[in-house]
């Protein structure tokens, strides 16, 4: 692990996997990076920088934990950026990690070079997901074992019956194989997320989804926007909604993909990901730790 102060002295921690231009990386949740691994391999063809969120991972706990709100979170990636001494940076997101992206899209348009959202929550742009087309969009897993249970627990979630348990029991929607490997990572998942910092993070003024909208229709560098097919929590047409704000976008979708694609199918993943990152022009100046 590599260390930096950000701008309020809270000391934050990132992890630097690979060779090559560096990709700045946003996790998800709020949680610790570690759950991106290596990104199935991405790490051969970009250096990932991979950023443990303040209050998360081996960053530290601010005292103010308001400052874990989303759009706060914007100055962390800044000071991140002058730390490793680049003038533009290429960013990769995932799922809620995307919230935070969009919003240093919006207020750093320019220290951005290639942008990647994989899997993005669509909460900063103020995107509906109803209740039918998550359950459409995990029809085809059907005939799994374990689908009905994961369905009702997945239709009394939309309808306003959360419980731990349900909650628990739909897990197996964010994976496209439901094996010993996912449910070691969803374990892991389970064990990092700090309900503290997830309340902070999407606390009453975090999303002003008007702005964030605005920003992005003026922002001209290329994105990519890519789907699990059968991911509820990022489902394609939503994802290809998002697309649309950007004037400069592909979109993408993983064939079998749930919310975690370079679990589901990590050759492909990388090859679609390193086609696009690989034309990055990201300027270093002078990277030190």
């Amino acid at each position: 692990m590599e260390f930096f102060t950000s701008y309020d002295g809270t000391k934050l921690a990132y992890r630097v996997i690979g060779d090559g231009r560096p990709v700045i990386c946003l996790p998800g949740g709020p949680q610790e990076s570690a759950y991106l691994g290596e990104l199935g391999g991405l790490s051969a063809h970009r250096q990932l920088i991979m950023l443990d969120l303040r209050g998360t991972g081996r960053s530290a706990t601010p005292a103010d934990i308001a400052s874990c709100r989303c759009d706060r979170l914007v100055d962390d990636v800044e000071a991140l950026r002058g730390h490793l001494g680049l003038d533009r940076m290429d960013l990769l997101a995932h799922s809620a990690g995307a919230n935070l992206a969009v919003q240093y899209v919006g207020r750093r348009p320019e220290r951005v070079g290639r942008l990647a959202l994989i899997t993005p929550s669509v909460r900063a742009v103020g995107i509906a997901i109803t209740g039918e087309l998550r359950r459409e969009t995990v029809q085809p897993r059907r005939d799994e074992p374990w689908f009905p249970e994961a369905f009702a627990a997945l239709e009394a979630i939309g309808a306003g019956q959360a419980t731990a348990d349900s909650r628990q029991a739909i897990a197996p929607f964010s994976y496209g194989r439901w094996d010993e490997a996912a449910r070691a990572h969803r374990a892991a998942e389970d064990e990092r997320m700090n309900t503290e910092v997830v309340a902070a993070f999407n606390a009453e003024g975090a999303y002003d989804p008007d702005a964030t909208r605005a920003a992005l229709a003026r922002f001209q560098s290329p994105v990519l926007l890519l789907a699990g097919e059968v991911d509820p929590g990022a489902p394609a047409p939503a994802t290809a909604e998002f697309a649309e704000l950007f004037p400069n976008a592909e979109f993408a979708v993983q064939p079998g993909a749930g919310h975690f694609p370079w679990l589901d199918d990590a050759d492909r993943f990388v090859a679609a990901t390193a086609a696009f990152l690989g034309q990055a022009t990201t300027r270093r100046r002078n990277l030190s730790h």
